[in-house]
């Protein structure tokens, strides 16, 4: 099992940055892929960014070149930094970990970009 934490959310002007942390309770090497997922209001759940145990990283369109995804292996720690928000990034941030055959979840940051 996975056990995910968040944080970093809040509330920032268009244009601003905010960096969201999602720590894991086991060695990220032994987690298949982890990644960001948000959901706005009245919108599904969609991938923002994903990082596999090998590095290989992907972004949605909508946040290329704006949102960048790591990883801190000795925290068991992945971030995503994203700059140059704007008010259709307001949604709730979930961090998501791929584990064997299991997705586990956290349990959301609220992240809030006023125009």
């Amino acid at each position: 099992q996975v056990q995910l934490v968040e944080s970093g959310g809040g509330l920032v002007q268009a244009g601003g940055s905010l960096r969201l942390s999602c720590a894991a309770s086991r060695s990220i090497f032994s987690i298949n892929a982890m990644g960001w997922y948000r959901q706005g209001p009245g919108k599904q759940r969609e991938l923002a960014a994903t990082i596999t145990s090998g590095g290989s990283i992907n972004y949605a369109d909508s946040v290329k070149g704006r949102f960048t995804i790591s990883r801190d292996n000795a925290k068991n720690t992945v971030y995503l930094q994203m700059n140059s928000l704007k008010p259709e990034d307001t949604a709730v941030y979930y961090c998501a970990a791929i584990f064997g055959h299991d997705w586990y979840w956290g349990q959301g940051t609220q992240v809030t970009v006023s125009s």
